[in-house]
């Protein structure tokens, strides 16, 4: 007779529910380090995607950061309010507005990715080179994973087929980078010096 694990067990050791603790830890120790700089934790990528000309209008950014127009406006209200993004007419679609940084955005957002570097560079501070790679191409693998199934179970809506090819969901790229740990000895994708 086979032995039933309660379940709280089991769903405590999932991957899904342990990527979520260390996504909110890794979340909490941003919030404590960028809020005496003036800087949300959503803020960042946000901020450097515009600063990078990835993206500079609300519905780049949203498919950007993988949210919702309306969230997605909600936080450049939040931005414009700090005072580290501004809106000017966009001259090919009068609906619409490019965002870029202010000189005070621009200022800040060296040191604010200074400290998430330094955020990550601690934490994996127990991993070695290898294991900190090896953990980031994992994720990474894992990501794309949840592209595909999402994809594939979502509903194919308008919006649905409007950001999705080929079963792939279009959000943010993955960073690149020559080193994502200071132990690394081979090279990764995710740079957080």
């Amino acid at each position: 007779m086979q032995k039933v694990r309660p379940i709280d067990l089991e769903v405590h050791s999932t991957p899904g529910h342990l990527i979520n603790l260390a996504a909110r830890g890794f979340e909490r120790l941003s919030e404590l380090r960028l809020k005496p700089l003036g800087f949300g934790v959503g803020y960042v990528p946000v901020l450097v995607a515009v600063k990078e000309g990835k993206a500079n209008s609300q519905r780049d950014l949203a498919r950007f950061a993988r949210v919702e127009q309306p969230s997605m406006a909600q936080m450049l209200a939040r931005l414009e309010r700090d005072e580290l993004v501004r809106r000017t007419p966009d001259p090919d679609d009068g609906r619409s507005s490019r965002i870029s940084l202010t000189k005070r955005a621009n200022a800040r957002l060296p040191e604010a990715c200074a400290v998430l570097f330094q955020g990550n560079r601690e934490v994996l501070s127990d991993f070695t080179g290898v294991e900190a790679a090896q953990l980031i191409a994992l994720l990474t693998r894992l990501i794309g994973s949840l592209d595909r199934v999402i994809a594939a179970d979502a509903p194919r809506s308008r919006e649905t087929r409007k950001y999705s090819k080929k079963g792939r969901v279009y959000g943010p790229p993955m960073p690149n980078a020559k080193s994502m740990h200071p132990k690394a000895k081979t090279p990764a994708t995710v740079r957080i010096e």
